[in-house]
């Protein structure tokens, strides 16, 4: 599925703006990692987030040479595959989605201010028990400069 690696299609209307994604996912600022959709299918999803010299985690996470730190990088990706796990349900905003399980994690470059951090993920398998198994790439231009697998669970809101 070549449509779903570099290069992204960035221009057009997003399937999902920030509005949209709020609607969805429980996370508000500074910890709404997530400011567009691009793309989706059965199998795939693919977020955008554009990183600023505004995160507030940049205050204090190498000032003099600026890095989005890799843990927030990969709940980035988690919740690209949140809202994609999220759309697969009639009723989202009755649904939670949790981390299970992070395997095979890599980083292979740094993210730094002005990064557009692109996220590809994919079912590894249907989605079963209301758990997904996705494999997660993220790209700043058409270099992977993050991977990762993730197990997460979608359950009901108590």
């Amino acid at each position: 599925m070549e449509r779903f690696k570099p290069p992204f299609e960035t221009t057009g209307k997003p399937l999902y703006d920030i509005l949209a994604i709020r609607e969805m996912l429980p996370h508000r600022p500074p910890f709404l990692l997530v400011d567009k959709i691009l793309d989706m299918d059965e199998t795939h999803v693919v977020g955008l987030k554009n990183v600023t010299m505004n995160e507030p985690f940049f205050v204090g996470h190498f000032p003099a040479e600026p890095v989005m730190p890799g843990v927030l990088q990969i709940e980035a990706m988690a919740q690209v595959g949140g809202i994609f796990v999220l759309s697969q349900v009639e009723d989202p905003e009755n649904y939670l989605t949790y981390f299970l399980k992070i395997d095979a994690v890599k980083f292979r470059k740094k993210v730094v201010p002005g990064d557009t951090l692109i996220f590809s993920l994919e079912l590894k398998g249907p989605i079963r028990r209301g758990l997904a198994n996705m494999k997660g790439v993220g790209y700043v231009g058409d270099q992977a400069v993050v991977e990762a697998d993730i197990l997460a669970m979608i359950e009901k809101k108590k």
